[in-house]
């Protein structure tokens, strides 16, 4: 699709600890598929859709970053054989670049929403001021396994003024209304501005760039 096509390109970044289900919520998303069985990567995956938004075509270049144990970031940190300085420069590089950031917790582990407050650290840390965040509870559908209730992250969300859904990417059940959010809010912020794509030809993100290394098991 060439830059005359769409009248925005909007780069989201999806990021939380492993397991609370990132590449399924992309996949989902951007794909309408989803596996039990997904094997997930520790490097980058990357999907394009464009949709319609306000009468205003917009494309979206999403990344999810997959960590590994590290021990920079809780629980992981990108790709086991990167030295530190490699690490911050990558990281550095997709946060700085994103116009918008969602972060994923899984609903059935407390841990991984605890976390967040962590996660929401480093988008602080390496993100560009204003960076538009979403918070999202996955795994929704699950509810005989539900640890963290709606009401408590609905709370932490409007502390800090930030967005909540809680999605299933099992069942669909609010996944496109999570990114038609992100959509929305970084549309609302850019103004008027028609299209953003002289200013974030430099961060593209190029298909190909990511995977390093692969590991069994759900979506991560």
């Amino acid at each position: 699709m060439h830059a005359s096509e769409y009248d925005y390109l909007f780069k989201l970044l999806l990021i939380g600890d492993s397991g609370v289900g990132k590449s399924c919520l992309l996949l989902r998303f951007a794909d309408d598929t989803y596996t039990e069985s997904y094997i997930s990567t520790i490097g980058v995956d990357f999907k394009i859709r464009t949709i319609e938004l306000e009468g205003k075509t917009v494309k979206l270049q999403i990344v999810r970053v997959q960590y590994s144990s590290y021990g920079i970031l809780p629980r992981d940190a990108l790709w086991d054989t990167a030295g530190q300085e490699r690490f911050r420069t990558i990281t550095s590089s997709y946060y700085r670049g994103a116009h918008g950031i969602i972060v994923v917790y899984d609903v059935t582990d407390n841990d991984t929403f605890t976390n967040v407050k962590q996660w929401l650290q480093e988008i602080d840390r390496y993100a560009s001021e204003g960076v538009n965040k979403l918070l999202v509870g996955n795994k929704s559908d699950l509810t005989s396994k539900k640890v963290v209730e709606y009401t408590v992250a609905k709370e932490f969300a409007d502390q800090l003024s930030i967005p909540f859904l809680e999605t299933s990417a099992k069942n669909a059940t609010n996944v496109e209304q999570a990114f038609l959010t992100m959509a929305k809010q970084i549309k609302d912020r850019m103004g008027s501005t028609t299209s953003t794509t002289n200013n974030t030809k430099a961060n593209t993100i190029t298909p190909g760039q990511s995977v390093n290394q692969q590991s069994s098991g759900g979506c991560c």
